[in-house]
């Protein structure tokens, strides 16, 4: 027993260090509560700080684990009433040339704002657009080109466009226009910016996709596969581009479709409800590409294939017409990803036109195209 005195009088004594000719006392408690104070801390702060530059990691789905990421989608809450649900949209246009203002330094993009009512009981859709619509305007241009304007996107809480001229990624803000990144063609490691044409999300990272098909000269004559790449963006910003060239080849087979003939993308999401990719292609052929030919092969197929592009699902979009080709789709919030609203474009001897569409992801039209200007518009976003 005097042993056990002994032992627990020199656990409760406070511990005596000497520094110097001065000593120190530290209390066991306090070294103890120390310990738990700081041990957490250390767990917490470690990610973050290995994590701060996603360029050093392989995997950007990495950085973005510990990054509170804005998943609000649309980014105003739709109005329900008993006549059914209304949401707001917005368009935005790819003028080309005529993005340019001449004698101005200036290219410029406009943008149309609207509404879509959506009955589900009468399963019937409706669209009205503003007649005015609001320039959006940039000094930023790659051999005279600029602000040709691909596709909408709702990524981090902000809504973003890509300048398929530049490479130019922008995001919208109280209707001005700011440069976020830059996406360069190919593998990245190229003087050209970035052909982009259609952008997803998923798993919280931005998926941004070209053309789809090799880069061939006006003749149909193979120059590289730059426009099978695929850009993946994290919330940060930080970019890894990754070689979808199989993946591409995949679906145009699906259609069996194989080159010198194409497929040619401008439309692509990912449905996270149902685990799958899907595609509206702006055209296809089974001949060899040809400049002047390729203004009448519009394609009216909805391609589904799933994570690995393991498996490929082909649906028929009735109501083909030569000239009218996808542009960008998204699904009708809260219908668990089964009906696309759809941009279609015409570029046809020089004239252009947008027209704007529904269907089920099985094919049944609930709008038939109907024609909102005679500019070409290329993104469409619940916004």
């Amino acid at each position: 027993m005097s042993l056990l005195r002994d032992w627990r009088g020199a656990l409760q004594t406070p511990h005596v260090y000497r520094v110097g000719s001065s000593s120190v006392r530290v209390q066991t408690q306090c070294l103890i509560a120390l310990v738990i104070l700081f041990v957490p801390l250390v767990f917490y702060a470690y990610p973050r700080i290995m994590n701060n530059d996603c360029h050093s990691k392989i995997n950007c789905r990495e950085c973005s684990d510990h990054y509170v990421y804005n998943s609000t989608y649309p980014l105003t809450a739709p109005s329900k009433s008993s006549a059914g649900v209304t949401y707001k949209v917005s368009i935005i246009s790819d003028l080309d040339t005529d993005s340019k203002v001449q004698d101005k330094g200036l290219w410029v993009s406009h943008v149309k704002k609207g509404v879509l009512m959506w009955k589900p009981k009468e399963r019937r859709i409706s669209l009205h657009f503003d007649e005015k619509h609001i320039t959006l305007s940039s000094n930023i241009a790659m051999k005279d080109r600029g602000m040709e304007l691909s596709e909408l996107v709702t990524f981090d809480g902000k809504i973003l466009t890509f300048d398929d001229r530049t490479g130019l990624v922008f995001y919208l803000e109280r209707d001005k226009i700011y440069p976020w990144i830059i996406l360069m063609d190919g593998d990245g490691k190229t003087a050209k910016g970035f052909k982009s044409e259609w952008a997803a999300v998923k798993d919280n990272l931005l998926y941004v996709g070209s053309m789809g098909k090799e880069w061939t000269t006006p003749g149909g004559d193979f120059v590289n596969n730059h426009p099978m790449w695929m850009k993946i963006i994290s919330p940060r910003g930080d970019v890894r581009s990754v070689d979808w060239t199989d993946n591409y080849k995949k679906l145009r087979r699906a259609i069996n479709i194989e080159f010198p003939g194409y497929m040619l993308h401008e439309s692509g999401t990912w449905s996270e409800k149902r685990k799958s990719w899907f595609f509206l292609p702006r055209r296809c052929s089974g001949e060899r590409y040809n400049e002047t030919t390729d203004e009448v092969m519009s394609c009216n197929y909805l391609l589904t294939a799933d994570e690995d592009f393991s498996r490929i699902q082909t649906t028929k979009i009735v109501g083909r017409i030569p000239i009218r080709g996808f542009s960008s789709f998204k699904f009708l919030p809260d219908t668990d990803d089964t009906i696309i609203i759809a941009l279609k474009s015409e570029e046809y001897q020089g004239r252009t036109a947008t027209y704007i569409t529904a269907f089920t992801i099985e094919g049944e039209i609930l709008l038939a195209d109907m024609k909102i200007a005679d500019l070409k518009f290329e993104g469409f976003e619940f916004v």
